[in-house]
C-alpha cells in the first residue's frame, strides 16, 4: 500500500525539522573543506532535477530543463517510480538518467533514498536543482548526494517552512509568476557567475515559456485510433474519427487535494449539454485504470448514447496520440491538462484551490476560475494542505460557463483544421 499524503506530510514535518537541522552543519562542513581542496567546475556539467510527487511538474519543468541542456548540461531527474512515466512524454531526460524512489512502503523508501545517495555520487553530480517548494525530504537529498553547486528556494526573511541550509544559491519563489518561469529562475542561479542575494535578478520573457511537442509513434497514433472506433462500434454509434469531432472528459483529479475536483454531477450535466450542441460528436470520459468506477458514474448518470466510459483505456505513452486525435477537452486543474500542452489539443480547466496565474497549462488552454476571496488557498507556505472541506470555489462553476468556452475551443478547433 502506498504511504499517504498526509503521512507523508507529518513524517516530512516531524522527521524532516529534526534531520535538517542536524546535516545542515555537516553539510557546510563538507563543503568548507571542498572549497578548500578544489573550486569545482565553472558551470554545471551533470544537472539533477528534483520533483518527486507531482507528475505535471515534469511537464512545467521542461523550459527550463531544456534551457540547460542548451547550455551544456548533462540532465538527470529524480522521481517517485509511480511518477516516472510523465517524463516519457518529451523525453528530455535519457531513461538511464532518471532515478526513481518506491513511495509504496516506508523501508522502500528509505532503501531507495540510500541506493539514490549512492548513485549520485557514482554519477558524479555536480549540481541539483530542488524543484519542491516545500519538502524537507528533497532538501536533506539536495543536501546529501554530494554535488557542489545546490540551488532551490529559501525563505530567507519569509514565515515559510524551514528546510535547513542546504542551499548553496538560494532562490526566491515569487508567488506572482508562474511556475516555468520560477522554475527558469533557479537555472539562471545555477548557470550564474557570481552570486545574488536573492537570486535571480533577471527578467524572464513569455517567450522563454515554450514547450515542445511530443513526438508521435504512427503505430501508437492508429492503435488508439483503432480503439476508439471499435468502442464506438460496439456501443452502436455511427462515429467516423476525422468526420465527427471527439470530445474529452477528465472528471476526476488525484487524492493530493482532492478539492480541486468538480462534481461528478456537474459533469454528468455538462456531457448533457454538450450533445445536445453536438449530437454526432463523440465524447470520451478519460482517467487511470483505477478511476474506471468514478467515470462510469459519470456516464451512467449522464446517460448519453454517445458518451462512452474510456478510463483505462490507454497507457499513459499512449495519452499523446489520444490527444493529437481528439478536438478539446475538459478537465479539473490536475496532470491531464499539463500533460495535454505537449500536443496541439485544446483544453479547458477548471481552477479552485490553486490559481491559473501560477498553475495554469502552457498548451492551447482556457482556464475558469470562480476568483473566491478564499481562493486560492493552497500554497507553498501551507504544504497545499487546506482546510476546506467545501470546495465552493468548484461549485461556484457552471456548466454554462463550462459549455461557453468549450464551444469557443471547438470553434477554434474547426478553424484551424479549415486552414
Amino acid at each position: 500500500m502506498t504511504i499517504s499524503v498526509n503521512t507523508m506530510r507529518a513524517i516530512d514535518h516531524w522527521v524532516g525539522v529534526p534531520l535538517c537541522a542536524v546535516v545542515s552543519p555537516f553539510v557546510a562542513l563538507i563543503d568548507g573543506i571542498k572549497n578548500m581542496v578544489s573550486r569545482g567546475p565553472e558551470t554545471p556539467k551533470k544537472m539533477l532535477f528534483i520533483e518527486l510527487s507531482e507528475m505535471g511538474s515534469a511537464i512545467l519543468v521542461d523550459p527550463a530543463m531544456r534551457n540547460a541542456q542548451a547550455r551544456g548540461a548533462e540532465l538527470f531527474f529524480l522521481i517517485f517510480k509511480n511518477n516516472r512515466a510523465s517524463l516519457t512524454l518529451l523525453n528530455t531526460v535519457k531513461p538511464e538518467n532518471i532515478f526513481t524512489i518506491d513511495a509504496s512502503s516506508l523501508s522502500r523508501l528509505v532503501k531507495d533514498t540510500l541506493r539514490f545517495l549512492v548513485l549520485a555520487r557514482t554519477h558524479r553530480i555536480d549540481t541539483v536543482i530542488d524543484l519542491e517548494l516545500f519538502s524537507r525530504f528533497t532538501a536533506l537529498l539536495t543536501g546529501m548526494c554530494g554535488a557542489r553547486r545546490r540551488v532551490g528556494y529559501h525563505i530567507f526573511h519569509g514565515e515559510g517552512l524551514w528546510r535547513g541550509f542546504m542551499l548553496t544559491r538560494k532562490v526566491h519563489y515569487n508567488p506572482h509568476i508562474h511556475i516555468t518561469k520560477n522554475f527558469l529562475s533557479l537555472i539562471h542561479a545555477a548557470f550564474a557567475q557570481k552570486i545574488e542575494v536573492p537570486f535571480s535578478k533577471i527578467e524572464i520573457p513569455d517567450s522563454e515559456v515554450r514547450l515542445e511537442q511530443a513526438i508521435l509513434n504512427p503505430d501508437s497514433l492508429e492503435k488508439v485510433r483503432h480503439r476508439i472506433e471499435k468502442l464506438a462500434h460496439d456501443a452502436g454509434i455511427n462515429y467516423t474519427l476525422g468526420k465527427n469531432r471527439l470530445i474529452l472528459i477528465n472528471p476526476n483529479a488525484s487524492d493530493l487535494l482532492p478539492q480541486r475536483r468538480w462534481a461528478q454531477q456537474r459533469f454528468s450535466e455538462l456531457i448533457q449539454a454538450l450533445h445536445q450542441q453536438f449530437s454526432s460528436d463523440l465524447i470520451l470520459i478519460t482517467g487511470s485504470p483505477n478511476e474506471i468506477s468514478y467515470a462510469e458514474k459519470v456516464r451512467s448518470v449522464a446517460n448519453v448514447k454517445n458518451a462512452l466510459n474510456f478510463a483505462g483505456q490507454v497507457s499513459f505513452t499512449e495519452l499523446p496520440p489520444l490527444y493529437t486525435l481528439s478536438d478539446v477537452m475538459v478537465t479539473n486543474d490536475s496532470g491531464p491538462g499539463h500533460f495535454s500542452a505537449a500536443t496541439p489539443l485544446r483544453t479547458v480547466v477548471l481552477f479552485g484551490p490553486e490559481t491559473p496565474a501560477l498553475y495554469g497549462s502552457v498548451g492551447n488552454s482556457i482556464a475558469i476560475t470562480a476568483n473566491l476571496a478564499c481562493s486560492p488557498c493552497v500554497s507553498a507556505a501551507n504544504h497545499r494542505k487546506t482546510p476546506c472541506q467545501d470546495n465552493v470555489c468548484m461549485q461556484a462553476i457552471t456548466v454554462s460557463q463550462v459549455l461557453d468556452k468549450v464551444i469557443t475551443q471547438i470553434q477554434a478547433s474547426d478553424q484551424a483544421k479549415a486552414s
